[in-house]
Formats: C-alpha cells, structure tokens, sequence
C-alpha cells in the first residue's frame, strides 16, 4: 500500500467511527419513539401519530441498515439505500391504507395526545436531525439517512399543525389530510433515493466492468 492510500485508510477509519456512533444513537432514539408514538395513536386515534409512528419504524430500519453497511464497499451502501428507498415506498402505500381506513371511521382524534407526542417527537426528530447534519454529504449511506431525518421534522411540524386544525374545527379532517401528506412525503423521497442507488449501482458496475477489462 502507498503513501496515499494508507493517508486515506487512516482518514477513513476514525470517519466512519463517528458515523456509527451517530447512527448508534439516532437508532435509539426512532426505535424508542416508534414505541411511544405508535402507542400514543391508537390510544389516541390519530391517523397523523400513527403515519408519524411507522415513519419512526422505517426510519429505525434504515439506520439498521446505514450501520450493517457502515464498513462495506461502495456496491453494499448503494444496495443498502435501494432497500431504505423500498422500505420507505412500502410505509407511503401503508399510512394511505390507514389515512383510509381512519376517514371511514369519522371520529377525531384526542387532541392533548396529539400535540404532546407530536411535541415529543419533534424534540426527538431535532436532535437525530442535528447529529447526522455534518455527516450528510459523507456519501450516499449517510445522505439517504439524512434525507429520512429532514422528512421527520417535517412530518412533526404537520402533526402538530394537524391538531390545531382538528381543536379549532373538531373535525376529522385535518388529522386524515396531514396522514395522507407525510405518505405522500414518504413516497416523493422513496423515489428520490431509489434513484440515486440505482444510479449508484450502475456506476459500480461500470468501474467493476472496466477494472475486469
């Protein structure tokens, strides 16, 4: 090994230490808040806690995924983020079916639950937001997972618009509308990631074809 290259292997090494002590953390946190939220919306009937709930399901299986693939070649980190593109798809179709299934029901949800866990997960979603902002162009890994980040913060500042809207009317509505939207947010991104892995994956390709020829 030259000069240079082990320059790089040494930069590396302690790069991706803080990478997995990041996604270590923000793991903890999603898989701690799905639990909370998803309680908090079936108690509360809220189909915007609920879409919020399986945003921070995925988003604990995506930082599974970031970590598996922490330490493996450009190929793993690009399939890994094809599977956070597909997982995040399936969640958007998932929170339509429930955004659905709560309009048939017609009853609104309780109000205090909503904003004190959208509260909650808010404070939840800006902490992970502000331990992967200076990792968030590192590679495409951890820009995906970013990616899942921002869309948290923006899915809370809904929940917690949503419940306003439902106190002021005490209808249904705003709750079922704000569900729809962050399955809609969910499937935009979903389709923004699997673009770049793929993308990704045929430049691997290419260089592994190249480097046999």
């Amino acid at each position: 090994m030259d000069k240079c290259c082990e320059a790089k292997t040494n930069e590396l090494a302690p790069l991706r230490l803080r990478q997995g002590r990041v996604l270590v953390a923000v793991l903890a946190i999603n898989a701690i808040m799905f639990c909370v939220e998803f309680g908090a919306g079936v108690l509360s009937g809220s189909a915007a806690l609920l879409a919020d709930s399986l945003d921070m399901l995925g988003d604990s299986l995506v930082y599974g995924f970031s970590l598996f693939v922490l330490h493996r070649s450009l190929t793993w980190r690009a399939r890994a983020a094809l599977a956070k593109g597909l997982i995040m798809a399936a969640f958007g179709v998932g929170v339509l079916m429930e955004a659905a299934f709560r309009l048939r029901a017609g009853v609104p949800p309780l109000v205090p639950t909503m904003a004190a866990i959208g509260t909650l997960a808010l404070f939840a979603n800006s902490l992970c937001f502000s331990l992967l902002w200076r990792h968030r162009s590192d590679d495409i890994n951890l820009r995906s997972t970013w990616l899942c980040s921002r869309n948290d913060l923006i899915a809370n500042g809904a929940v917690l618009a949503a419940a306003v809207l439902v106190l002021w009317t005490g209808s249904h509505w705003p709750d079922i509308i704000v569900g729809a939207g962050i399955a809609v947010l969910f499937l935009r991104t979903a389709a923004s990631v699997l673009r770049e892995s793929l993308a990704e994956l045929g430049r691997a390709r290419n260089g592994a074809f190249e480097g046999a020829g």
